[in-house]
């Protein structure tokens, strides 16, 4: 209904002078709204607002005004600034800590970048092992809080007690029983509708360990900011001498809904088992996080850490954490930056790949330039509006010569990893879509080495690639004008999700 048509429904029901008032004020919102909202905002997410607006004024204005600011509070902004400035004074301002004369130009560029924005530096001597089983990683996990002896630090999305993580969960109280140091976080809205997570609340509290729950949605407590800005890492460090980081949350791999259950859903994670500096710095991503959230700097413990003389051997990796406490969208300029520097191969791995513009004609380009771009999304989704605003894009991304690969149902691919060529892999808690570039803090390993990406494009081969069917381009494109319509619509929403 246009302006004219509301006044006129508005008048019939309303006194006059009340109803021009509410005329004037939706055409103000409307104007207001349009040279306001595009400012600093991507040109899709700005429409996605406007469009809103327009269409409803006053409930979308209402929304807006809730989830509009991409940013955390300023508070916890100046916390992260700070925490960057003492990364960079702790590391005495070098991207690469030790020798990189050997790395190719896109390579260390790619550090610096990643430096620039608030990552850490590129550091030798690390040795990765890969994880693809959930079941076994949490076994894995709760071995080494078994064997801590000082301190361990545990950061996940989603947490649950049940029979696959009551083992991890009763390590850790058991280290804090016999002295050592457990600080756990738990992100609030991701964990709090999953069953389980209530008897963790409890067991937790009665432990008296130090736990907290990351980005708390508690306005009785004073505890907010906006709703959707969440802290989706996944980070275990045991004695700043063993880490885990990718995929991964701590809940069986149904996620213990009985809807997933009833259609034999499991997800499929990728985890990475970690030693050398590369462990200094996950621990310094959660120092950053415990500080944001309890006002106790643990970040002094790693300064000298992170300034440990640096190894010439063992594999060279950074960790770039990413997320609303950054000036810029870290894990998405790295990944446009690696892919438009791809000469032969680059694989995509996303169980929510709802691209922005930068990212999608990245993609598009370097296959129309002879790369070969290969996508790994799932058959099923566990978010039907993302999933179809991810087939959305389908068409282009085939036309411009893409190869898309569906991992079959009914398991849920869930496992985040970008390959390119024969050296770099970077794997970690990223989704491909805006969430994860500007709402979700995020944690990604930067990984450079030529035998542990062979190790992945194995991995890619013998299990990826043969529990996916390719999609069938011919038919794809014959699907119905509604099943079009709707994923247009979800598309043009995906921004704002």
């Amino acid at each position: 209904m246009d302006p004219s048509g509301i006044f006129l429904w508005i008048q019939s029901q309303l006194p006059g002078w009340l109803a021009l008032g509410l005329l004037i004020i939706d055409f103000c919102v409307r104007v207001v709204a349009l040279g306001t909202i595009p400012y600093r905002r991507k040109a899709s997410v700005a429409l996605g607002w406007l469009i809103l607006i327009f269409m409803l004024p006053f409930v979308g204005i209402l929304i807006f005004l809730v989830f509009g600011s991409p940013k955390l509070p300023a508070r916890r902004r100046e916390k992260q600034h700070e925490i960057n400035q003492r990364v960079k004074a702790a590391t005495g301002h070098r991207a690469i800590i030790g020798e990189s004369s050997h790395l190719a130009e896109p390579l260390s560029t790619a550090a610096q970048l990643n430096y620039e924005l608030g990552a850490l530096p590129m550091v030798h001597g690390n040795e990765f092992g890969l994880i693809t089983d959930s079941v076994h990683c949490v076994d894995r996990m709760a071995e080494e809080v078994a064997k801590a002896r000082r301190y361990v630090h545990f950061e996940f999305y989603i947490v649950a007690i049940d029979d696959t993580t009551r083992p991890l969960i009763e390590a850790l109280i058991a280290a804090h029983e016999r002295g050592v140091v457990v600080r756990i976080l738990i992100d609030h809205v991701g964990s709090i509708g999953y069953p389980g997570y209530r008897s963790l609340v409890k067991l937790l509290d009665e432990s008296g360990l130090m736990w907290r729950r990351s980005l708390p949605i508690r306005p009785w407590k004073g505890e907010y900011q906006r709703p959707d800005l969440r802290n989706h890492r996944k980070i275990l460090v045991v004695d700043g001498q063993t880490a885990f980081t990718g995929s991964q949350n701590i809940i069986h791999p149904s996620y213990n809904t009985r809807r997933n259950r009833k259609r034999g859903l499991v997800w499929k994670d990728l985890m990475v088992r970690c030693t050398g500096p590369i462990v200094d710095e996950l621990d310094a991503v959660f120092a950053s996080d415990w500080y944001s959230e309890t006002d106790d700097a643990l970040f002094g413990e790693f300064d000298e850490e992170l300034d440990a003389p640096p190894e010439s051997a063992g594999i060279m990796a950074q960790v770039v954490p990413s997320g609303p406490g950054f000036d810029h969208e870290n894990n998405l300029q790295l990944f446009t930056h690696l892919i438009y520097n791809a000469n032969r191969t680059v694989v995509v791995s996303s169980p929510y790949f709802v691209p922005d513009n930068a990212l999608l004609t990245a993609l598009k380009t370097e296959s129309q330039s002879g790369v070969d771009v290969r996508l790994y999304v799932g058959a099923t989704n566990d978010h039907w509006v993302v999933g179809k605003a991810q087939e959305s894009y389908y068409d282009e991304l085939v036309e411009a010569g893409v190869t898309i690969y569906q991992y079959r149902a009914p398991t849920v691919l869930h496992s985040k990893f970008i390959l390119v060529d024969d050296h770099v892999t970077v794997i970690g808690s990223s989704n491909m879509d805006e969430r994860s570039f500007a709402m979700n803090h995020e944690v990604s390993l930067f990984i450079v080495d030529e035998e542990f990406t062979r190790q992945m494009y194995a991995l890619e081969r013998e299990d990826y690639q043969a529990h996916s069917a390719p999609l069938d381009a011919a038919r794809w494109r014959e699907r119905s004008w509604v099943r079009k319509y709707v994923e247009n619509v979800c598309r043009l929403g995906s921004s704002l999700l």
